[in-house]
């Protein structure tokens, strides 16, 4: 027994050693990447010195005496902060992700592949004006130089998953622009669940889900202005994963302007949040550049180039909201019967172009698989291994644009004609660009590649064997909507539809719902004049328009029948409600939870539990069929099919209330008056590695959950998907508040914070900012960086020993 014990003591020894010695281990891991932000370094490719200051937030303000320089200490200072960050966007751009995630990325890898993103690079590098291209070799050297002096002292991740960065190229700067193009939220994800639900529905309740413009009253521009149903569907699988890794960018967003004589201040005031998915690292990071009497700007920067994208230099300010484009067609192809790799084409039998794509994955393994091409674009249903038909996408993000020509340009440009002339080559990334000038001017202008159709709008698959339904080309940049000192000195957009009916162009289908901008529109109404802290208040506003246009119907509905106690309490709550989505209050819950019930009620009896699901994935189109049956009461859709009985909208409506508060009741307890919006409706920051709990405990990669008020028709949209309510998922990812003029008196916050490195000080810091609604200012004029400086760095050319 006594050699037993000892045995056992000398284990429990051995174990708490174990465990010790892994804890410093992992200690080390975590810290060895912390930047020092103090450092003097001889680096080469500099001419001159170039000075590093860093706020309190780490945020870096770069001063240099020449371009060169300035872009060699962004990809420098970046790579500090971000450069494990700028490797996933990278092998994102690449299809390169199973090499780090293993197989489970394979197909995602694969369709990224199909999007040929470096071939379109390549064409735009050769196009590129000298100046673009020297800002991104120097921005190269500058991640190039960071990762040769770090060796082994690399973040985290790059240990975690065993392996180390390639040096970097202007070419991986340059893909960004695919990245960015590739828009997760297109409209051309419906389209996929529209083509099941026609095979599935009768043909009147299918037409019922098209999308109905006369859902979408608010226009952006009021009047013109300017001169194989399943390979579908494969396509979304590999796509989504994206997002469950926080890759997504311009999602949706809010941005508004008003003219002097609508401010306060005598100033104009721009204010923009972009709306993405929540991660971290944060997809923004905030810089400020200067190159003494040439430029300077500020704002944020997307990882892995070197370009503010949204903010301001001297002269103007930006910012930017999605379009929703209809940028993608669908074509079923006619293949040789002989020869599948032949398809039709104008009387002719062409070669489809067949690529063997090498897979590698994390366990050592390669994959060999294959992609196939028409002069259209990839063939999408190889991803559900359908054999013998082809359906092809083409999708602007394929044709010829230079975004990273429009991002040096609008970083460089002095007004409204520079702004202009900048957004003309801005093709793929299809916004509204807001902007406001020192000079006391606000415009907005559309840059978009909106495709030119023959038959005006692409909602379904074509005949892929003819030419009758191709693109004629793009409309030109003179025909793009814009406007410019609008007479009543405000401008706004929030997503809703770009312009009526008059414009002769199709833009798109799938815009949303007019709640956000109506609200916006509401609040700049309310007073003559605005104040920086009013456009604060309004990019926290919880009010919702969408709980304010079914409010009343939904309360003459309940006051008009027999209610038992708990719901006589809780319609007594709704009639009280101010519609104002705080944390604290039960009436949101009430609400959404009603309307997420309704929306099962009404749909899923006849599209089924497969489709169902599929169609919550869209929250555009769920939105249209209720208004649709909201104003339509006696509306196919409303009766259950899977009862003898012919319900009527009102039962239907009143069953979707007990039910809601029944499950409510199972969640947050049996007395309505107590429960609280932000029990149920919470914000979790995650990490790409974040899923694996003792990753997470250990390194600190999640922040969460937090309650949290709003939803996703909020100007303030904390939104959740319909098909995993409430759990946040995306909302603003940068605000900005600028007055062109007073540069001093910005208002800035992002949901994250500088770092990418968990263990650092300024690793998502800016979280509990971003929540509360409050802003931090950052100084413009050298003199105020300098005196507000917490950090300064300084780079030197290798001959100023």
């Amino acid at each position: 027994m006594k050699l037993l014990k000892k045995i056992l003591i000398a284990l429990s020894i051995l174990i708490v050693v174990a465990i010790v010695a892994s804890a410093i281990t992992l200690r080390h891991i975590a810290r060895r990447a912390l930047p020092d932000y103090n450092l003097t370094l001889e680096a080469p490719y500099l001419k001159e010195e170039v000075t590093v200051f860093r706020d309190q937030h780490a945020i870096p303000y770069i001063f240099a005496k020449n371009e060169n320089d300035l872009y060699f200490a962004v990809g420098f200072v970046m790579a500090q902060d971000r450069l494990w960050q700028m490797d996933l966007l990278r092998r994102v751009t690449m299809g390169r992700l199973s090499e780090i995630f293993g197989e489970d990325m394979i197909e995602t890898d694969l369709l990224l592949r199909a999007l040929r993103i470096p071939e379109k690079s390549n064409k735009v590098l050769s196009g590129t004006e000298p100046d673009v291209m020297s800002a991104l070799e120097a921005f190269s050297n500058g991640v190039n130089h960071f990762i040769e002096l770090q060796g082994n002292q690399l973040p985290p991740e790059f240990t975690l998953l065993g392996y180390k960065p390639e040096p970097w190229q202007p070419i991986h700067s340059v893909n960004l622009i695919g990245y960015m193009a590739w828009d997760l939220s297109g409209a051309w994800q419906i389209e996929a669940t529209l083509h099941k639900l026609k095979q599935h529905l009768d043909e009147e309740k299918f037409l019922q889900l098209l999308p109905n413009m006369a859902h979408h009253p608010t226009f952006v521009y009021p009047t013109p202005q300017g001169d194989a149903i399943g390979a579908l569907s494969a396509l979304l699988r590999p796509a989504s994963k994206l997002g469950d890794l926080g890759l997504e960018v311009f999602s949706a967003s809010n941005s508004w302007a008003v003219s002097p004589n609508r401010s306060t201040t005598g100033y104009p005031i721009l204010a923009n949040d972009m709306h993405l998915g929540f991660g971290s690292p944060g997809i923004w990071y905030q810089m400020k550049h200067e190159v003494e009497g040439r430029m300077k700007v500020s704002g944020v920067v997307l990882p892995g180039q070197p370009f503010v994208i949204v903010g301001h230099n001297n002269h103007f300010a930006w910012g930017m909201t999605n379009v929703y484009v209809d940028d993608a067609d669908f074509f079923l192809e006619t293949l040789n019967p002989e020869n599948p790799d032949l398809y039709l084409y104008n009387d002719e039998w062409l070669p489809v172009e067949i690529r063997q794509e090498r897979i590698a994955v994390s366990d050592g393994d390669t994959v060999v698989r294959e992609l196939r091409f028409t002069h259209r674009g990839p063939v999408i249903s190889q991803f559900r291994d359908i054999k013998n038909q082809a359906i092809t996408m083409q999708w602007t993000g394929n044709l010829y644009s230079n975004e990273v020509r429009s991002m040096y340009l609008l970083n460089h440009g002095r007004n409204w004609n520079d702004f202009r002339n900048a957004l003309r080559s801005m093709t793929s990334i299809s916004q509204n660009v807001i902007f406001a000038d020192t000079e006391g001017n606000i415009g907005l202008q559309t840059a978009a590649g909106v495709p030119m159709r023959n038959d005006g709008g692409g909602l379904f698959i074509y005949p892929g064997h003819t030419s009758q339904y191709n693109w004629v080309g793009l409309v030109p940049f003179e025909e793009l909507p814009f406007v410019f000192n609008p007479p009543d000195g405000m401008i706004s957009t929030a997503n809703n539809r770009t312009i009526d009916e008059s414009y002769p162009h199709h833009i798109g289908y799938q815009f949303a719902m007019p709640f956000r901008i109506d609200r916006i529109r509401e609040m700049l109404g309310q007073q003559e004049k605005h104040s920086p802290e009013d456009f604060q208040r309004m990019l926290g506003d919880f009010c919702s328009k969408l709980a304010q246009r079914y409010m009343p119907a939904l309360l003459g509905i309940l006051q008009a029948t027999t209610l038992d106690a708990k719901e006589t309490q809780a319609l007594e709550l709704l009639q009280n409600w101010d519609m104002v989505y705080s944390a604290q209050a039960s009436q949101p819950a009430i609400f959404d939870k009603f309307y997420l019930r309704l929306v099962h009620n009404l749909l899923k009896d006849e599209m089924g539990e497969e489709l169902f699901t599929e169609f919550l994935g869209d929250r555009s189109a769920v939105n249209n069929i209720v208004e649709h049956i909201w104003n339509n009461r006696n509306s196919s859709w409303i009766d259950n099919v899977q009862t003898a009985e012919i319900e009527t909208f009102d039962q239907l409506v009143i069953y979707s209330f007990s039910e809601s508060l029944q499950l409510l009741g199972e969640q947050l307890g049996a007395n309505p008056a107590g429960w609280q919006w932000g029990e149920l409706h919470t914000l979790t920051v995650s990490h790409p590695m974040g899923r694996v709990k003792i990753l997470d405990r250990l390194l600190g990669l999640n922040k969460g959950p937090f309650p949290v008020g709003g939803s996703y028709h909020t100007v303030n949209p904390l939104g959740y998907s319909f098909r995993n309510p409430f759990v946040v998922a995306h909302g603003a990812s940068q605000r900005h508040i600028y007055q062109p003029g007073n540069w001093n008196k910005n208002f800035v916050v992002i949901p994250t914070g500088t770092s990418g490195i968990p263990a650092s000080d300024y690793y998502l810091n800016q979280l509990g900012m971003f929540l509360d609604n409050q802003y931090h200012t950052k100084p413009w004029l050298r003199s105020d960086v300098e005196a507000q400086a917490r950090y300064t760095s300084r780079l030197l050319p290798i001959s100023a020993q």
